[in-house]
């Protein structure tokens, strides 16, 4: 295709494309099917999401009941995902730009012995939870953070309302070690930060 007959409504139509998936909003990141990565009801209800593991994989920490008494209020194995959007933003900067949308997906525990020794290995999938920093849906949230969860046992739920603030972002507020988000456990973003950055690994920690 020669280039210099490409019409200029064409030219801007595909950097317009291109440059979508760099626009730091969640009501303007875009993925590469040119579809938002969530989708809210016209009630403001988000619907759970899809594809998000091919997103960014983060980390996956796990607090086992039989390290907790019998009773961990989250025994199972937590895999989180983040888009890619505002993954390569964070790449960049060591910030979560607004739009940011992290996924939770819940695995329990299964067996405890593999052929590799004796330990904690994922069994099933048992559920899902969201979080997502958006300044102009969540104004009134700490941080912008709101939290959805569709269930922790299957089938989940298609779409929900979000969390209540005091169910989820006191405890992300009060132990979270960077904008409400928990990336002490999250040795990937640790290891995106640029120096200098937010998001940069202090010395000890």
């Amino acid at each position: 295709m020669n280039v210099n007959k490409l019409s200029s409504a064409a030219l801007f139509a595909a950097f317009s494309m291109v440059s979508a998936g760099c626009l730091h909003s969640s009501r303007t990141a875009l993925s590469e099917t040119n579809e938002p990565f969530v989708k809210f009801t016209s009630d403001g209800k988000l619907k759970q999401p899809v594809g998000y593991r091919g997103w960014a994989y983060i980390g996956t920490p796990v607090t086992p009941n039989d390290m907790n008494g019998g009773e961990a209020p989250f025994p199972e194995f937590h895999n989180v995902y983040m888009d890619p959007v505002s993954y390569a933003h964070y790449e960049k900067t060591g910030e979560f730009q607004d739009g940011t949308i992290l996924v939770k997906e819940l695995v329990s525990v299964g067996t405890k012995q593999a052929s590799s020794g004796n330990g904690y290995f994922m069994g099933e999938f048992t559920g899902l939870e969201v979080s997502m920093k958006d300044k102009t849906r969540f104004p009134d949230e700490p941080g912008n953070w709101a939290y959805f969860s569709f269930g922790h046992s299957y089938p989940l739920k298609s779409v929900v309302a979000k969390n209540m603030v005091t169910s989820c972002n006191t405890c992300h507020e009060g132990n979270a070690r960077q904008d409400y988000v928990f990336t002490q456990y999250y040795p990937v973003i640790r290891a995106t930060a640029p120096p200098n950055s937010p998001g940069a690994l202090e010395e000890g920690r």
